[in-house]
């Protein structure tokens, strides 16, 4: 079924609100939170927020779960992270830190951090790059791997992930490096096997940014080797 201006101006003025987009980029770190703590992180009152949260659950972009009295909001999956990574992107804009302490975090999600539930930044682009390099990945007529690739990714167990509606590979234009970088099922269960494997960590200073260790910049760099 196409779809109408009418639906894509609807969606579309859901996100023509800063707090409603701070939402949004609060839950790319992949966690449910508190209608409150959305609250707090946005700096806006809780009757506000709630407005503003019912708003992104009825356009699809957040699903909303209860566990006792508590009210917590989640972005609705990868797709919808896809949206509001690619619109950042489009946008081309780069805010310049107010201070110290906004430079040390744009500096952490510049270098690495999650778009969701796979690896993004600098060394997410890296990656995607190392892998369409060395044969792993095919771009001739639409993102595939190749029978090298396929070995590999069954080597680093990343394969076999659960059958849905999600691709298994897709190109995600990464906001800050506005090139791509892996998405998709195979993007999720490789960073999996990143946090398993020891090759990134998490950064204690901010809920989306990793650091890639020092076994990491070696294999990331190489993905072939990953399986060895």
């Amino acid at each position: 079924m196409p779809v109408s201006a009418e639906s894509i101006a609807r969606f579309a003025a859901v996100l023509a609100d800063r707090s409603r987009v701070e939402v949004c980029l609060a839950l790319m770190d992949g966690r449910a939170w508190t209608a409150a703590e959305l609250a707090r992180h946005v700096g806006i009152a809780r009757s506000t927020a709630s407005e503003h949260l019912t708003a992104l659950v009825r356009a699809g972009l957040l699903v909303e779960r209860r566990q006792g009295r508590a009210r917590y909001l989640q972005l609705a999956g990868p797709e919808a992270a896809a949206v509001i990574e690619e619109l950042g992107a489009a946008v081309g804009e780069r805010v310049r830190p107010s201070s110290l302490r906004a430079a040390r975090a744009d500096s952490l999600l510049t270098g690495a951090r999650t778009c969701y539930d796979h690896l993004a930044g600098r060394w997410g682009v890296s990656l995607y790059d190392a892998l369409v390099s060395s044969g792993l990945l095919s771009v001739d007529g639409g993102l595939a791997l190749t029978p090298a690739g396929r070995r590999w990714s069954a080597e680093v167990g990343a394969v076999g992930v659960p059958a849905g509606r999600r691709p298994l590979l897709r190109e995600c234009l990464d906001w800050t490096e506005r090139r791509s970088h892996l998405g998709g099922q195979l993007g999720a269960a490789l960073l999996r096997h990143a946090l398993a494997a020891g090759w990134v960590e998490p950064v204690a200073a901010h809920p989306r940014a990793l650091r890639v260790t020092p076994v990491g910049e070696r294999l990331l760099a190489d993905p072939a080797r990953l399986g060895g």
